[in-house]
């Protein structure tokens, strides 16, 4: 921990221990092996410690260490984190229903509501030039999506911005502004396959 506070992207720390102290340096590779993929599935942030170290260890630690991974994948939303949490659900577990539909200019945005925000899916489109007006009325827009370029969530093909990763908003309004390269209404910018909006659905 002293070590590594002198990071200046450090804001916050969780520390897990084991009641019976018996924690071994090859359990705790292990662990951060697994945390740091997790980390990376989850899509919510760009990790600096990209290395997962990793440890090999007879099945049955293997079993022990995957149940103390699930008691950390447990407790840290309950702490406030949810840097091991998806941002969007595995396909699966989808329904066509809450799948949301933002067009414009003959390019489409898929996405859907979630407990933080909005998430618009990879593969989406977004328009590739900002409104002349969202400079001066919507300046934090134009931050966001030089932002997502800089972060390699929108890529530039043929004329459009195309989503190449999962990409969470703060709402449904901020998703929309990005599609959209300025201000927008999230409540009627997305619709559902049969053309309802957020807004008629309740949300």
């Amino acid at each position: 921990m002293k070590a590594h506070k002198s990071k200046d992207f450090w804001i916050q720390a969780f520390a897990f221990t084991s009641k019976d102290d018996n924690l071994t340096k090859s359990h705790i590779k292990y662990l951060e092996g697994r945390l740091l993929d997790i980390a990376k599935q989850s899509g919510r942030f760009k990790l600096e410690n990209g290395q997962s170290s990793g440890a090999r260890l007879p099945e049955s630690d293997r079993e022990d260490m995957e149940i103390f991974l699930g008691k950390i994948q447990q407790m840290l939303p309950v702490l406030g984190s949810e840097l091991l949490t998806p941002v969007i659900a595995a396909p699966s577990q989808r329904s066509n229903q809450t799948r949301l539909i933002c067009s414009i200019k003959g390019l489409e945005a898929f996405g859907e509501q979630t407990a933080n925000g909005f998430v618009i899916f990879k593969g989406s489109s977004a328009v590739l030039a900002d409104r002349p007006s969202a400079a001066n009325q919507h300046p934090f827009v134009v931050s966001l999506r030089k932002q997502l370029v800089a972060d390699g969530v929108l890529l530039q093909r043929d004329g459009a911005f195309e989503f190449v990763k999962d990409a969470e908003f703060t709402s449904p309004s901020a998703a929309a502004a990005v599609v959209h390269g300025g201000g927008a209404n999230g409540l009627t910018a997305w619709k559902t396959v049969e053309g309802r909006t957020l807004k008629e659905l309740g949300a």
